[in-house]
């Protein structure tokens, strides 16, 4: 079995591609800044690790609209390596996380970023945007499936 779950910090924007062909696709890469657990020591000794991930699709379109630098996000997916040989002829192995579900671990209020945390309001539950049952109206324009929940 191959899974992974993650929970951290964006590092900077999501860099977002879309590929060429008859249907193109987005292609979100970003990574996370992972606590480690366990005592905190007063050296240098790095904290965090620094995880690659790469999101396909709708994800990829997601995290191009709503993920910005310093939200904290959980994500699940598989991790898949690879090699490649650089300009200098080199061999070069890679480790990355490839996403199946990401969704937001903060509230927009706690997201560390005291600037525009690339949240959409929106999706901010409150009275006026709720129906008489309860739940949240979704506004025009957005797609179903690229929501960050089921």
């Amino acid at each position: 079995m191959n899974k992974v779950i993650l929970m951290g910090r964006l590092t900077r924007d999501p860099e977002v591609r879309y590929s060429s062909g008859e249907r193109s696709m987005a292609i979100a890469r970003y990574t996370l800044a992972v606590d480690r657990r366990g005592r905190r020591s007063e050296g240098s000794e790095q904290t965090a690790d620094f995880i690659p991930c790469v999101a396909f699709d709708k994800s990829g379109e997601f995290a191009e609209k709503y993920f910005r630098q310093g939200m904290r996000v959980l994500i699940s997916g598989r991790i898949q390596t690879g090699s490649y040989t650089n300009k200098e002829g080199q061999k070069v192995y890679t480790t990355e996380v490839i996403i199946e579900e990401q969704e937001f671990a903060d509230s927009k209020n706690s997201s560390g970023s005291s600037t525009g945390s690339g949240y959409n309001e929106s999706f901010r539950p409150s009275p006026e945007n709720a129906s008489s049952e309860g739940f949240m109206n979704i506004p025009d324009g957005v797609d179903d499936e690229g929501l960050p929940f089921n």
